[in-house]
């Protein structure tokens, strides 16, 4: 009986340090607050391996990459981002700066233009299609 309540006991405890894919991703929020892209990827990796459709955990690892200048893998998370949620005009304003940062002006513009066509009110699609 002793080997089977310290198994339960074992078992139980586990639970208590499980995170969730909120909690890395609230961490990972905080690590970029803090200027740590690199930290931020790990735990928004760890939220995403959690939960696959977390849609908020793809951009932001986006935002990160492209903090640290990794536009590319940017744009494979904000493609992600996208694909689980095709009404994230977020998503595309940020795919556009990543793709005028690698110089792809026409994609760039096409971003921004979806942007705006699911959010009219995004001032600055409208100010940054424009340039």
């Amino acid at each position: 009986m002793k080997r089977i309540s310290i198994g339960v006991v074992l078992f139980l405890t586990s639970f208590s340090y499980c995170q969730t894919a909120e909690e890395f991703f609230e961490r990972g929020i905080s690590k970029a607050d803090l200027e740590d892209y690199s930290g931020a990827l790990a735990d928004y990796s760890k939220a995403i391996k959690i939960n696959p459709k977390f849609s908020n955990a793809y951009f932001y690892s986006g935002v990160s990459k492209v903090n640290l200048e990794d536009n590319q893998g940017a744009i494979a998370d904000y493609n992600k981002a996208i694909k689980i949620n095709p009404k994230f005009s977020d998503a595309y304003f940020n795919r556009a700066v990543a793709k005028g940062n690698l110089k792809d002006f026409q994609g760039a513009i096409s971003d921004y233009s979806k942007a705006i066509e699911i959010n009219p009110n995004d001032n600055g699609a409208y100010y940054n299609r424009g340039l």
